[in-house]
This record gives structure tokens, C-alpha cells and sequence, in this order.
């Protein structure tokens, strides 16, 4: 009885493994898509079927199967009639769609907080070593910061930009930007270890500080946080260092209270 027992169950794991290997074989087809997707992100100019193949680690025959199959449904179009590809239309307006609906959803976080604070509230993206200005709030206060949107700043003497370095581990940071930086201001961290040091207070308290490192009279705090679809994007408040201080703590309180309430709405959307 044990025999066929044991029989039954290892005929029974076998059948169950039969079933799930589709189902592995489809979900590996789609991490493999995903990965060469990532790969094309910020290339203006496309990549060759090489190049993606050596990015992602597969073979070349495996890429250019993939590939057929993300330009039959316009995820990825010719960038040369050499071979290149790139990010097509459809992943385009996709990508767009939830761009736009992710800033209209954070915008009344942005209005709430520059409403309670009387400050100028910024949204910004990550690109790469920059920071691209995407949505403000101006504030109430007769002097008050203003930026422009689509204007883009550094990473190293920002406050959101400091915010999303912390994000990252020092060795990240170190490749991302570099040893040295060029100085804003007498206050900008214009060396690694400098900015280390700042690094390692902003993931204590999860909030970061530009005292002055961007532009004289102006001091910042802000944070950064992932999208649903994992894009980072922070969020600032600059103001007149001559009233900084007097309202650190409240903007501070302020900011990680909207920082995690956007968190659960990003949880909630994955």
C-alpha cells in the first residue's frame, strides 16, 4: 500500500509539474520582455539586437525572437534600417498615460502641503544624474521660490535630489555621480565623503537638506519615493533661509506625513 502510495503521489507531482511549466515558460518570457524593455529606457538612438543581448545576458536568437514580438505590437519599432531598436509608440503612451495620471493624483498632496505650509511645493523626476521639474504649487507668501517646470537640477546639493540619493547605496551613488562635484555655493558638498556623510543622516530621518548648497538664500528639505510603476520622483519645499528655521519642524512633519500617505496609495496600486 505504501508503494502505491508513493507511487500515486510522484505520478500526481509529476502531471502538476507538466501543468506548471507553461505557465513558468510564459512568466520567464515576460521577465525576459521586461528586462529588454529596461534595457532601451533613455536610449534615444536605439540599441542593436548585440547590444541588448549583451545587456540583459541572453542570446542574441532569444532577443530577436523577443523582439519580433514586442514590434508586432508596436512596444518597439526600427531606430535605424541597420538593425537598432527602440521604445515604441505604444509603450510611449503608456508610459505617458501613467506619467500624467500619477501627477494628478499626487498634485492635491502638493496643494495641501504648500496650503498648510504657505511655501512653494515642487514635484520632480529622477532622470538619470538630474532632476526634471515636472509640477509646482507657488505658495502664498509675498517672498516665495519659484522654479520653473521642465527646468532641471543637480542631484548633489538639492534637497529632493539628496532625498533620492539615500535611496541608493554609496557604492551606487559613487557611480551614478562621481568623486567630485562642481560647487553652487560655498555650502555645496563638492567631494564624496562630504556627501556620504549627508547621505547617512537623510536615511536616518527619511527627510533631506539643501542649506543653501543650490543658491544663496534659499534652504530646502525634501523626499523621494517610487511611482507604481517604480520611477522615483520627490518632492520639495524651498524657502527663504531667513524663515527656515522658524517653520523646520512643521515642514518636516509635514512632508514625511505626505510622504507616507502616498506610499499607502502606491502600495494599494501595485
Amino acid at each position: 500500500m505504501n508503494d502505491t502510495a508513493t507511487l500515486s503521489e510522484k505520478t500526481i507531482e509529476k502531471a502538476a509539474e507538466k501543468v506548471a511549466a507553461p505557465d513558468k515558460n510564459q512568466v520567464q518570457v515576460i521577465a525576459r520582455a521586461a528586462a529588454i524593455l529596461r534595457s532601451l529606457e533613455d536610449e534615444a538612438v536605439g540599441l542593436s539586437l548585440g547590444q541588448i543581448a549583451q545587456r540583459v545576458g541572453l542570446a542574441r536568437s532569444t532577443v530577436q525572437r523577443i523582439v519580433a514580438a514586442l514590434q508586432s505590437e508596436k512596444l518597439l519599432m526600427s531606430a535605424s534600417p541597420t538593425g537598432r531598436v527602440m521604445l515604441g509608440p505604444a509603450i510611449l503612451r503608456l508610459a505617458g498615460s501613467v506619467r500624467s495620471d500619477f501627477v494628478s493624483m499626487v498634485r492635491p498632496f502638493l496643494v495641501k502641503l504648500s496650503n498648510e505650509l504657505r511655501e512653494t511645493v515642487d514635484l520632480a523626476v529622477v532622470k538619470k544624474n538630474q532632476l526634471l521639474f515636472i509640477d509646482q504649487v507657488v505658495g502664498s507668501q509675498r517672498l516665495r521660490t519659484v522654479s520653473a517646470v521642465g527646468e532641471s537640477f543637480p542631484l548633489v546639493c538639492t534637497a529632493n535630489g539628496k532625498a533620492y540619493l539615500a535611496s541608493l547605496d554609496d557604492r551606487s551613488v559613487e557611480r551614478l555621480i562621481g568623486q567630485t562635484y562642481e560647487p553652487r555655493t560655498p555650502n555645496t558638498r563638492t567631494t564624496l565623503p562630504a556627501l556620504l556623510a549627508d547621505l547617512a543622516d537623510v536615511r536616518k530621518v527619511g527627510i533631506a537638506y539643501d542649506r543653501e548648497e543650490h543658491m544663496l538664500g534659499i534652504s530646502a528639505a525634501g523626499i523621494a519615493l517610487q511611482d507604481p510603476t517604480g520611477n522615483w520622483i520627490a518632492i520639495s519645499v524651498p524657502v527663504p533661509s531667513h524663515r527656515f528655521a522658524e517653520i523646520e519642524d512643521v515642514l518636516i512633519e509635514r512632508l514625511l506625513d505626505t510622504k507616507e500617505r502616498l506610499q499607502d496609495i502606491v502600495r494599494a496600486e501595485r
